[in-house]
């Protein structure tokens, strides 16, 4: 049964002349849209009606703060239910509108790869070969993800299905039950192939991509409980997760102004070879 209270208490939260103002700077004239949004989900999800207002106001706040719709059919930003709390959940389009943002990628994208697809796989270059015409079922054996910057440097990543479903067992508590309502409830059980596509995207970018300072912001909120602490900053409370991935927060990932530098000094060794 939903929590009555929910929605009342949601409503007052967005009348609260500090919180429209707090929007309004985040988005601007696409402020009111935004809130209409989070009621609008809201009232189409009965689990999230029994979540704490709170945190669905929170978890919509780190999606404006990114710019990102909260409209799960868009595929970019989600307020997903989590027991008494609603959680921030990034999608693949989301990652991609954020990278794209830096105008430091060519070309971005994830996609499944059948049974048949796969030629070869290079472990020490990165490098993978796939032949779309050898397809031979349906059957989906893996998740790839690619990059490549304006610079020419590109990198692949590539997850079986197994070494993907191994990940998620290892991260959410919900998927790795033993209690089917439990699990049944978990994003990896309702959708599989949307979250290993996003995982493959994620870590392939954690790793590999630039760090802006909106990508760290959403790899940090990314299926966390969003709350606030006494001097109103957000602090992340990773529910559903054994432990904070370490590639979530990729420490030697390289800074827009370090990938730049790496840039200049790479010019400067060719020069120094001509």
């Amino acid at each position: 049964m939903a929590d009555l209270a929910t929605i009342p208490a949601l409503q007052s939260l967005l009348a609260n002349v500090s919180v429209k103002k707090r929007f309004e700077d985040m988005l601007g004239k696409k402020s009111a849209g935004f809130m209409s949004s989070i009621m609008t989900i809201t009232n189409g999800n009965q689990q999230l009606q029994q979540c704490d207002a709170k945190t669905i106001l929170s978890a919509a706040s780190i999606a404006a703060t990114l710019d990102l719709p909260i409209n799960p059919n868009l595929g970019f930003a989600a307020i997903v239910p989590y027991g008494k709390d609603a959680t921030f959940q990034m999608m693949y389009k989301g990652y991609v509108q954020l990278a794209m943002r830096t105008a430091q990628y060519e070309a971005l994208n994830c996609a499944e790869v059948y049974e048949g697809e796969l030629v070869s796989r290079n472990r020490v270059t990165g490098q993978i070969v796939f032949d779309y015409d050898k397809k031979a079922s349906d059957k989906i054996i893996g998740y790839c993800a690619y990059l490549k910057m304006v610079n020419g440097f590109e990198k692949y990543l590539y997850m079986t299905y197994e070494e993907v479903e191994k990940h998620a067992k290892k991260y959410s508590q919900t998927y790795k039950s033993s209690k089917d309502f439990v699990r049944n409830k978990s994003k990896w059980t309702t959708d599989f192939d949307a979250m290993a596509l996003k995982t493959v995207l994620k870590l392939l970018i954690s790793k590999w991509g630039i760090m802006s300072i909106d990508m760290q912001t959403a790899v940090l909120a990314d299926q966390a409980v969003v709350r606030e602490n006494v001097s109103g900053e957000p602090e992340f409370d990773y529910a559903d997760n054994n432990t904070i991935d370490i590639e979530k927060v990729q420490v030697d990932s390289p800074t827009e102004d370090e990938f730049q530098e790496y840039l200049r000094q790479e010019a400067l060794k060719e020069g120094a070879k001509s």
